[in-house]
C-alpha cells in the first residue's frame, strides 16, 4: 500500500529521463507553492500531473481535463482547492515554457496568465493601500508600497536589477544580491492577491536567464519558509531592536541555487525569538509543517491547512477557522484538540483574549508567567 505521507511527486526528481524530471520539478514546484496561501491542490490534480510526467498527455491536455473538471460539477471541489488545481497547472505550463523578458510587462502577464477566472484583477495592479497581519511578526505588517506608486516603482525596481553587473562577484555576493532584488520586488506587493506565487515564477525564470538550473525542491517544500523570509527581509523595529535582514533568504537560496543543505525553520523567524531552538546533533526536528521526512508527527491535510492559517494569524477564533476550512465549529474543536494533545500547539491565555503558538520548544511553565 502507497505511504500517504509519502511526496507523489519525489522519485520524479530523481528520474534520469529529463523529461521526466523537468516536468516533475515543473508540478512539485507549482503545487508546493500553494501553501503560500493556505491552498491544497486535490487528488485529481495530482493524479493528472503524474499522467503529464510519465508523458501520457501533454499540458496542454492536463490544463483542459482540470478546467473540465470544474466545468462539469462547478460544486465539485470548494473553491479555494478549484484556485489551488487550476493555478498549480497554470504554474506548471510557465514553468515549462523558455520564453522570458525580463520586464514589468513580463511580470504582470504572469499574473493574469496564472488568476485569469480566477481574480478579476488578474494582471492588474491594486489601486488600494494593503497591509497583512504576519506570524512571523507576532501579528505586525511590513509596509508595502503605496497604491499610487506601484508602477513607478516597480519599473525603477527592475531597471536596476536589469542594469546591474554580476561580474567579478563572488557566489556569497550573487546570492547576497538576488535576495535583495527578490525581497525588494515582492514588499511592491503590486498585487492585491497571489503576489507571492506571481513573484516566485517570475524569479524562478529569472535565474535561469542567469545560468541556474533551479531544478530541485526548495520551492515546493520551502515555500512557506519562502514568503516567511521576505517578510524578514523587509521589516524593522529599531525599539525593539528588529531589524530588516535578508540572511534567512540567503539561506533558502543557497540550498536552491548550490545545492546546500541549511535546515530551513519558520519558528527561527519569528521576531520573538520564543521559537527558536539549536536542536541536537542527530535529533529529530519536530515541525511537521516544513520537516515532513524528520517529524515523526503525521497530519492530515485539513490540520496542515489549520496550521498555516495559525501561523498567519494566531489569534484566530473557531468560528473564523470553520469558515476558512469550510467545515463546522466541532470539527475544528476536534482538530484543535488533536493538535493539543499531540503537542502540535499550545494555547496561551483565556479562550477569548488568547493565541496559539505552533511548536515543542514553547515552555508553558514560562508563557503563563
Amino acid at each position: 500500500m502507497e505511504n500517504p505521507q509519502k511526496d507523489p511527486f519525489e522519485e520524479y526528481l530523481r528520474e534520469t529521463e529529463p523529461g521526466k524530471r523537468d516536468r516533475g520539478y515543473a508540478w512539485h514546484t507549482a503545487i508546493g507553492l500553494q501553501a503560500v496561501d493556505g491552498l491544497i491542490p486535490s487528488d485529481y490534480l495530482k493524479e493528472t500531473a503524474k499522467k503529464n510526467i510519465e508523458g501520457d498527455i501533454s499540458l496542454d491536455q492536463a490544463q483542459t481535463l482540470i478546467e473540465a473538471y470544474y466545468q462539469e460539477n462547478p460544486k465539485r471541489e470548494e473553491e479555494r482547492t478549484k484556485e489551488a488545481d487550476l493555478v498549480s497547472v497554470r504554474i506548471a505550463m510557465l514553468l515549462s515554457e523558455k520564453a522570458f523578458v525580463f520586464s514589468s510587462a513580463q511580470y504582470l502577464s504572469i499574473h493574469r496568465r496564472l488568476f485569469e477566472g480566477i481574480y478579476a484583477h488578474a494582471g492588474k495592479i491594486r489601486d488600494y493601500n494593503i497591509t497583512k497581519k504576519e506570524w512571523v511578526l507576532d501579528g505586525d505588517t511590513v509596509i508595502y508600497g503605496g497604491a499610487s506608486e506601484l508602477k513607478a516603482t516597480l519599473e525603477y525596481d527592475l531597471s536596476q536589477e536589469k542594469g546591474y553587473s554580476y561580474r567579478g562577484l563572488t557566489m556569497t555576493e550573487v546570492i547576497r544580491h538576488l535576495a535583495v532584488f527578490v525581497a525588494r520586488l515582492w514588499q511592491i506587493h503590486i498585487f492585491g492577491e497571489g503576489n507571492t506565487r506571481t513573484t516566485a515564477v517570475f524569479f524562478i525564470q529569472y535565474l535561469r536567464t542567469l545560468g541556474f538550473a533551479v531544478t530541485n525542491d526548495i520551492f515546493a517544500r520551502h515555500a512557506w519558509y519562502f514568503r516567511n523570509a521576505m517578510v524578514r527581509a523587509n521589516y524593522n523595529d529599531l525599539k525593539r531592536g528588529i531589524h530588516e535582514t535578508t540572511v534567512y533568504l540567503e539561506l533558502f537560496l543557497r540550498n536552491l541555487l548550490l545545492e546546500e543543505r541549511h535546515e530551513l525553520h519558520n519558528r527561527a523567524m519569528h521576531i520573538s525569538g520564543a521559537f527558536s531552538f539549536v536542536p541536537e546533533q542527530d535529533d529529530p526536528i519536530n515541525d511537521p509543517i516544513n520537516d515532513p521526512i524528520n517529524d515523526p508527527i503525521k497530519l492530515s491535510d485539513r490540520e496542515k491547512l489549520l496550521l498555516q492559517q495559525l501561523r498567519r494569524s494566531p489569534d484566530l477564533t473557531r468560528k473564523e477557522l470553520a469558515e476558512i476550512l469550510h467545515c463546522s465549529e466541532s470539527t475544528v474543536k476536534r482538530i484543535l484538540q488533536s493538535l493539543s494533545e499531540r503537542k502540535v500547539i499550545l494555547r496561551i491565555g483565556s479562550r477569548k483574549t488568547g493565541a496559539w503558538v505552533i511548536g515543542d520548544s514553547v515552555d508553558p511553565e514560562k508563557e503563563r508567567k
